[in-house]
């Protein structure tokens, strides 16, 4: 990323104005406060205790928006990755952060979103999210020797983001059917290699019918609500400190970029729906018993459905390598690294070509 490009991305996030000389201010990660860096004077953060409240679903969906606060946004969706970045006002130019793809603002459009009611603030700062990223590019096998001097270099190349997220509460009734396997043993008699009558306990397993109800109830199922990086990515990223949410507040975002989310809350419910049948699954097996388990059927009933949108902070930076952009993602609350990483062929080329060097020299040793 070019130095104009970064200057451009230092443009586009968001900013807040110092209360004694309206200077720029920039959230330092693991602090309460915005310091200016021209009269040092410091801008607090209200660090009152956050009750955290649900919204609830079906009373949204029905009276549109009647229960959560709703913003007007200005959005520049990239044509290359579909990130949907928001834009403060006034802002000309700038460059994607999930690929370094140039943004056309002129294209940018105002809607209406749900406002993002909590975050967590970043925790890691840039260099400590370089190191991290240094130390998870050094443990790659193959990777290509431009990859690491992109790591070593890339502490003005990471951007960060807060990502878009929902968060589901639901209590689930489910009925199933299924079956339940319980091992036993038998006595078969064979005839070893000698031909001599032997005996030996096998194994079988008695199938029966089962059928019942399970009842679990789920809370912060989370759904990152944007398409800019793969689901992978997102669920490595995991787990994240959900009980250090802080009420949404600008000044946690001043110097950072903003992601509006993709997918709506009702999409993002399909997509806990199916988390929660993951745990379902768990606790029909659990109540089927035995030492095997079939599944056919379930029915699930959810009940009780909450949601919040929140905002979750990413160190994000892009790489391009053979004309393909791999991008990197470090959590910065915890420091976990995540990435799509790209191999060296001429690595595994030389790697294959020394293997069969060494086999071939064992097999001329053995002939001799």
């Amino acid at each position: 990323m070019s130095e104009q490009t970064l200057e451009k991305n230092a443009d586009m996030a968001n900013t807040i104005k110092c209360s004694n000389c309206s200077a720029n201010l920039k959230f330092k990660p693991g602090t309460k406060s915005l310091v200016c860096e021209y009269c040092q004077t410091k801008n607090e953060i209200s660090t009152a205790p956050t009750e955290v409240v649900e919204n609830d679903y079906h009373g949204f969906l029905k009276n549109n928006s009647a229960t959560t606060q709703q913003q007007q946004i200005t959005v520049c969706k990239c044509t290359n990755c579909g990130a949907s970045t928001t834009l403060p006002p006034n802002v000309t130019a700038s460059a994607c952060p999930y690929c370094d793809t140039p943004l056309v603002v002129q294209n940018a459009a105002t809607c209406s979103i749900v406002k993002p009611k909590y975050l967590l603030a970043f925790h890691i700062d840039r260099n400590a999210a370089k190191e991290k990223f240094i130390s998870w590019v050094g443990g790659l096998w193959f990777a290509p020797n431009k990859l690491k001097d992109y790591a070593t270099h890339s502490a003005e190349k990471l951007n960060g983001v807060y990502m878009p997220y929902w968060t589901y509460d639901s209590d689930t009734n489910t009925s199933y059917t299924g079956m339940r396997g319980d091992h036993y043993y038998v006595s078969e008699t064979y005839r070893d290699a000698n031909g001599k009558s032997q005996t030996r306990q096998v194994r079988r397993t008695r199938w029966t019918s089962a059928s019942g109800t399970v009842r679990k109830d789920f809370d912060d199922v989370l759904v990152c609500a944007s398409h800019s990086l793969p689901p992978n990515l997102t669920r490595a990223l995991e787990p994240w400190d959900l009980h250090e949410l802080v009420e949404h507040d600008d000044r946690y975002l001043a110097g950072f970029l903003t992601e509006s989310y993709q997918i709506n809350i009702e999409e993002g419910f399909e997509s806990a729906k199916e988390v929660m049948l993951d745990g379902i699954r768990v606790e029909v097996r659990r109540d089927i018993g035995g030492d095997e388990q079939q599944i056919i059927s379930l029915n699930a009933d959810y009940n009780n459905i909450t949601f919040k949108h929140i905002l979750l902070p990413l160190w994000i930076s892009a790489y391009k390598y053979a004309d393909k952009t791999y991008r990197f993602t470090v959590n910065a609350r915890s420091g976990e690294v995540q990435g799509e990483r790209p191999y060296s062929a001429w690595k595994i080329f030389f790697l294959v070509v020394s293997i069969i060097a060494v086999i071939a020299t064992v097999i001329v040793v053995a002939q001799k």
